[in-house]
């Protein structure tokens, strides 16, 4: 429920982002961005990770939604807000299954990227977010296990232009999900409280409006 709440904040940011990209038409181009990027970019992924439940990878979707602001002094040219909702339920590792079965991860998250000027068709991009998380799995002794947490997340990575609105991206993400597994012990699970540090890539593209 939480998620679906978030991702309806992320359209109203989207249709807002869009509002203002209209404005923004109306001014002289100089007190914008750069005119041959356009603010408004939508884009997907597929996600491997690193769950932080004793090893093992899993597999996954990844959608992203960035809109540079393009209208802010010459020093911050290039922070903009970007929104992202992820879905990792394939493709589990064997060593994965094997400690958390049936395990699923799934996310929504907002907040500040930062892209730097181009080099050649070459962006490098430094961003940082907070949303919700919620996991699902099974434990060793065959019970359901549902949790939810505010995760917090830091990472970056490199957007290449392929075409003239279309770019390739290469994101790695490091996350942070507190005081995990300290109600489990109903459950047989013996790992103590404490956070876990979820991590991964992510590759796909984007196309810029």
């Amino acid at each position: 429920m939480r998620i679906k709440s978030f991702l309806g904040l992320t359209f109203a940011l989207l249709f807002a982002g869009m509002a203002d990209r209209a404005l923004a038409q109306s001014v002289p181009a100089a007190s914008g961005g750069r005119a041959s990027d356009p603010p408004l970019a939508i884009g997907a992924g597929i996600s491997g990770y690193n769950p932080d439940r004793g090893g093992g990878h899993i597999l996954g979707g990844t959608l992203w939604i960035d809109y540079r602001l393009p209208r802010v002094p010459g020093i911050l040219r290039g922070i903009g807000i970007e929104v992202e909702a992820s879905d990792l339920n394939y493709g589990r590792s064997s060593s994965l299954s094997s400690q958390s079965p049936n395990l699923r991860q799934d996310y929504a998250r907002g907040g500040v990227i930062y892209s730097w000027p181009h080099y050649h068709n070459f962006r490098p991009y430094g961003k940082f977010e907070m949303g919700f998380g919620n996991q699902d799995s099974t434990s060793s002794s065959g019970h359901r296990i549902n949790d939810s947490r505010t995760v917090t997340s830091i990472g970056g990575g490199v957007d290449y232009r392929i075409f003239r609105s279309v770019w390739l991206r290469a994101d790695y993400e490091y996350q942070k999900w507190p005081d995990m597994f300290h109600k489990y012990n109903i459950y047989g699970v013996s790992k103590p409280a404490g956070s876990t540090h979820p991590q991964g890539i992510t590759v796909g593209a984007l196309y810029h409006f």
